[in-house]
């Protein structure tokens, strides 16, 4: 029964094996006749010559896949930005024939085995070629010969802006790629499909810019060494400035508005309209110092710059309003309590006053014991007459009433002269000394100090609103034009 049993299954078990080896050959023979011909172009490829060498320029196909725009400054003046660069090209050599396939798709290792354009970017900073999980580049080789090579990597470009209109501004960066050895006679660079070569340019979106449009350039660039191609791929980016008005014209504009609060402060309040003024001084330099810390040091003016600085004009000028009022109330102060004592002394025959009694006034300023002293030096003289003064003895003062606004009747009594004596007082010290003054500047006369508050309260916010009308109107719109 057993001999039976193995004798009845060797036929199966060789057609099995029969089936078993047509299958795995028909699976290998594909792969097999690949990888041979893969060698076979290998072989006599001299991977130092471009394809065509001696004959017609290479026609090199540029396509672009934006990915994303990763960061923009204005410090650097550069922008980082994600790409796919896909070249395409013809290379005879890389022909092949086969009915398995008609296209390849090698790894990037492939593309050092083979010759590839030099093409480079001109305006490179910094860049660097993804390598998660390997190294983003890849081959595709076609029956004709055909060739695309593609890799993704990010890059930090160079952006030369034009702050002039900043934060209101349009700039314009672009991505240059260009040949770095091969000319014009060896090499031609061109978008692949014109304007549809750069792709995902709708689905970009930046925090600051909105892309308003991109264009394609070709040009030649002429340098001592030769004409090389270039490729131009330009993004006008609108900077949006919605950021800028909330963190720096919207608190600019409510500081303004806080320095004029000390037009409804009572005059008087000294402590309280000085520190005002002084607060708001130095909030519009730390904010402008904040604007001018994320900026290059550029010699020109800003847009950004003429409204901080108008802004802060208008914050100092409320201060020196302050500065205006004060000094009219107290000079108007001190001519009405000279009016009161030239009312109350008699007038000398030359239309002059008596320099004796002013003299009287600055001594009750004096603490007593200054007083005392300066009584007790001596006897003046008028016109050689003596004029006594005379000591009248008191009670002896505690200490604590040794203050410069203590003053008692009986310390000092002076026995005054005659008002014959004081008309004939020689004022040709006085003379001179009148000739001596310098020439006063003359001012305004104003009534009431009050006013000046009460005008500063229309124009200070008039003359805000016009200049804000002009500065939005001729940014937005005018400068915007142009």
């Amino acid at each position: 029964m057993a001999e039976l049993f193995s004798t009845d299954l060797i036929p199966v078990l060789i057609h099995s094996v029969g089936l078993y080896e047509n299958a795995t050959h028909g699976c290998l023979t594909p792969l097999r006749n690949t990888s041979t011909t893969l060698d076979n172009l290998l072989k006599s490829y001299d991977i130092r010559l471009r394809p065509n060498f001696g004959g017609e320029r290479l026609d090199i196909g540029i396509e672009l896949i934006v990915v994303s725009f990763d960061a923009i400054s204005e410090v650097n003046m550069d922008y980082t930005i994600t790409i796919h660069l896909n070249q395409y090209w013809l290379d005879d050599r890389l022909s092949f024939d086969s009915y398995d396939v008609s296209s390849m798709t090698l790894t990037g290792e492939f593309a050092e085995k083979i010759w590839v354009p030099d093409t480079f970017f001109a305006n490179d900073k910094n860049s660097f070629l993804h390598d998660i999980t390997e190294k983003n580049k890849m081959i595709r080789l076609h029956d004709n010969g055909s060739v695309v090579y593609g890799m993704r990597f990010t890059s930090t470009l160079a952006c030369m802006m034009d702050l002039h209109n900043y934060p209101l501004d349009i700039q314009n960066c672009t991505v240059e790629i260009e040949s770095y050895g091969y000319d014009m006679h060896d090499l031609n660079l061109n978008w692949k499909d014109g304007r549809s070569s750069v792709y995902g340019i709708d689905n970009v979106e930046l925090p600051q810019f909105s892309l308003i449009e991109y264009r394609t350039v070709r040009r030649i660039e002429s340098l001592s060494s030769g004409d090389y191609p270039r490729l131009s791929l330009s993004f006008k980016l609108y900077r949006n400035v919605g950021y800028f008005i909330f963190q720096t014209y919207l608190p600019s504009i409510l500081i303004v508005m806080l320095s004029w609060v000390s037009f409804w402060i009572n005059h008087e309040a000294t402590s309280a309209r000085v520190a005002l003024g002084i607060t708001t001084v130095l909030t519009m330099t730390t904010i402008s110092n904040g604007v001018r810390s994320s900026l290059p040091r550029i010699s020109y003016v800003k847009a950004i710059d003429i409204y901080l600085v108008v802004s802060f004009v208008f914050v100092f000028a409320a201060l020196l309003e302050y500065a205006a009022v004060n000094y009219t109330y107290w000079g108007k102060r001190a001519k009405k309590k000279f009016k009161k004592i030239k009312d109350t002394q008699p007038m000398l025959q030359d239309g002059k006053y008596s320099s004796v009694d002013f003299a009287e006034i600055d001594e009750i300023r004096m603490s007593p014991i200054i007083a005392i002293r300066s009584q007790s030096s001596g006897n003046c003289t008028e016109n050689g007459e003596k004029i006594s003064r005379t000591i009248v003895a008191s009670p002896v003062l505690p200490r604590n009433c040794m203050s410069r606004s203590y003053y008692r009747e009986n310390l000092v009594r002076r026995k005054h002269s005659s008002v014959k004596r004081r008309r004939q007082l020689n004022s040709s010290e006085r003379e001179k000394s009148v000739k001596c003054k310098l020439p006063r500047i003359p001012l305004p006369r104003i009534n009431d100090v009050n006013c000046i508050d009460r005008y500063s309260r229309m124009v200070f916010p008039l003359l805000f609103v016009c200049f804000n009308l002009m500065y939005w109107v001729f940014y937005l719109f005018i400068k915007k034009d142009t």
